[in-house]
This record gives C-alpha cells, structure tokens and sequence, in this order.
C-alpha cells in the first residue's frame, strides 16, 4: 500500500470519527434523533396499518365468498 493510499484511508477514518461525535453531540443532535424516532414509529404505524388493511380486506372478501 503506497503512502498516498495509507495516509487517504487515515484521513477517512478520521473524518467519519469526527461526524460521528458531531451526529452524538453537535448542534440539533436531540432534534435529529427525536426526528429520526418519529420517522421509525411513522414507519411501524404505516406498516402494522397496511398489514391490518390487508387482513381485513381478505376476511371481507373470504366472508363474502362462502356467503355468511
């Protein structure tokens, strides 16, 4: 591995190290993982919701078919 590489990987390493303390601790670090919270329960909601539609829609059309 030639210098030139050795020394980019370094500074990657480095910079990635320095955006994670900044994501963990900078400025609007609380809104981004309060955002990023509601995001993950909007997407549980939106899934447990299309999943109970789905059911509901198939129970429907299986009731309707066997004509009770």
């Amino acid at each position: 591995m030639s210098l030139k590489n050795k020394t980019q990987k370094e500074l990657e390493a480095k910079i990635e190290e320095m955006e994670r303390f900044i994501a963990k601790k900078g400025v609007g670090s609380d809104y981004l993982s309060k955002a990023e919270r509601v995001q993950r329960e909007l997407n549980l909601a939106l899934i447990l919701g299309g999943t109970a539609a789905v059911l509901g829609a198939t129970a429907w059309a299986v009731y309707k078919l066997r004509g009770e």
